[in-house]
């Protein structure tokens, strides 16, 4: 991803913002806050990058979701959060977000856990794992539900990390092209 495309920090738009560093951060502060408008661009990128990494900017995926330019229009209320992770200067370098989902009880769907590929295999994926279920408790969800696919082998290593259990694919899949289907009680 471009370092160019970068969000503005939460002090300058006034989101919640939290330096942390994290159990895998190697002691480098990362700032995890709430998405604004004004990352809606750079995460749409992150998020297509990686998809077409893996072969998977296909029909059937997020990669051509309609939603997928304006992500703040969507998670922004109690219900629909989404969390970037940025550097110093404030370059978004990876995300994560949640959503109810209605089809399962008091349960709400991991949605869009991306890094950059200059933080992977440096254990960030664990600390948004770790956030995002959080996130999740606060709002009372009691399950995380997720869909992947075969493609992703670091992500499903990384849910099976995080206790995460496999399910047989569920009649209500949205991404068609989704093939791994996960649970986890919060």
């Amino acid at each position: 991803m471009n370092k160019n495309t970068s969000a503005q920090t939460g002090a300058q738009t006034g989101a919640q913002t939290s330096t942390q560093t994290g159990a895998h951060t190697d002691a480098k502060p990362y700032t995890y806050r709430e998405l604004t408008p004004s990352d809606n661009a750079a995460v749409a990128a992150l998020v297509r990058t990686n998809l077409r990494e893996h072969k998977l900017d296909i029909p059937g995926t997020v990669y051509y979701d309609d939603g997928l330019d304006h992500l703040s229009d969507y998670y922004c209320d109690e219900d629909h959060k989404y969390y970037v992770l940025t550097d110093g200067s404030g370059a978004v370098l990876g995300g994560v977000g949640f959503a109810r989902f209605d089809p399962m009880p008091n349960t709400a769907e991991l949605q869009k856990l991306y890094l950059d590929n200059s933080v992977k295999r440096q254990g960030l994926g664990y600390d948004l794992m770790a956030l995002v279920e959080e996130k999740m408790r606060e709002a009372g969800f009691k399950t995380s539900y997720l869909e992947t696919h075969d493609n992703l082998e670091a992500a499903i290593h990384l849910y099976e990390k995080c206790d995460y259990t496999e399910i047989p694919r569920p009649d209500f899949v949205k991404h068609s092209a989704m093939t791994r289907f996960f649970t986890k009680a919060l």
